[in-house]
């Protein structure tokens, strides 16, 4: 009922898709169309079945119908702030978006056929990065530290309230450790475990086993040390096979200690590629359907390519992106500055 009021909200409706398996073939290019256009600066997009959810800055959201091809736009105000939304995920039920900055502000679909405000928090640090959910009744958000960890708020029941895990029961983070509100893919989820990706002055890993009960923290081999270096960007193949992507986006042709995998869940990682392109990228994901051997990264520099589970890469295209999700094997969706994407990958 909740995902009817949204969907009538933007005045479109949404369907089921399933991840089409196929054998191993390898990319030669990719095709780009453009779907939206528009000043907005896009950095949050989320598959619901076959059409395309998404949020921005100046306070705006909208969906793409795909069987349509067609796009409605709305706005969010909250008093006389338009938030800038850098962080979407949906249920079966509802869709959700998070906004950067102070305070900040989650939303999520409202019976009464408008957005809904479920969790606010007012600091001068506060600043929430990426969301996902586990199911449909939970979930999780991260951002950076407000006190001595991570800022990490779950929920339990389908998104209606969120609470915020203590400090006490958080790793410590390190002075300048923070995340990037990059691609909404500092968090990853494969069944009941979690992995989340800081950044900055270090780069680690904060791994859940149990849907955020309990969490340990590990290292990357990432370029770090400095506000803009670090991990932008993971993402999970499976419970073992996981990838990380970043640099520093003030440097974007760098391509030294940016890009690492993991084979044992993320407890240790290898640096992959090393002084090979890309640079810096701000999102990074497993292809379906290719087991674990193909991944695509985007970034303000273009489409990156690699057919060998990141130990090499090619360059697709120069168009450059901020995010990145995969509607099936051949197809994905990429937003970025002023503009949304849909991506066809060619054998």
């Amino acid at each position: 009922m909740k995902l009817f009021y949204f969907i009538s909200l933007l005045l479109i409706i949404s369907c089921n898709s399933k991840e089409k398996k196929t054998t191993p073939s390898f990319y030669t290019s990719v095709e780009v169309e453009t779907i939206l256009e528009d000043s907005l600066s896009i950095r949050a997009i989320e598959l619901m079945g076959e059409n395309l959810a998404f949020a921005a800055n100046n306070g705006t959201y909208g969906m793409y119908d795909s069987k349509k091809d067609a796009l409605k736009i709305n706005i969010q105000k909250y008093d006389t702030l338009t938030p800038e939304f850098r962080a979407v995920a949906s249920t079966s039920t509802d869709f959700f978006m998070l906004s950067v900055g102070n305070p900040a502000l989650l939303y999520k679909t409202g019976d009464t056929g408008s957005m809904e405000l479920v969790y606010k928090e007012e600091h001068i640090k506060v600043f929430y990065d990426a969301i996902s959910f586990w199911n449909d009744k939970e979930g999780i958000a991260m951002g950076d530290p407000v006190d001595s960890c991570l800022s990490i708020i779950t929920t339990r029941d389908g998104g209606k309230t969120w609470n915020k895990i203590s400090c006490d029961n958080l790793p410590v983070s390190e002075e300048g450790e923070a995340a990037f509100a990059a691609s909404n893919s500092n968090i990853a989820i494969q069944r009941d475990k979690t992995w989340i990706l800081s950044g900055g002055i270090r780069s680690r890993i904060f791994f859940s086993p149990d849907k955020g009960k309990n969490w340990e923290v590990f290292d990357t081999p990432l370029i770090q040390g400095a506000p803009t270096t670090g991990g932008y960007s993971l993402d999970f193949y499976d419970e073992n096979n996981g990838f990380i992507i970043g640099g520093d986006y003030t440097k974007p042709e760098e391509n030294q200690s940016n890009k690492a995998f993991t084979k044992d869940g993320g407890r240790t990682w290898e640096l992959a590629a090393v002084g090979q392109e890309p640079g810096y990228k701000s999102s990074v994901r497993y292809v379906p359907g290719k087991n674990g051997d193909d991944l695509v990264a985007v970034g303000s520099t273009g489409i990156s390519y690699s057919k060998d589970a990141g130990k090499s890469w090619k360059e697709l295209s120069s168009e450059g992106f901020y995010t990145l999700r995969f509607l099936n094997d051949s197809v994905a969706y990429a937003a970025g500055k002023h503009r949304i994407a849909k991506l066809k990958f060619k054998k």
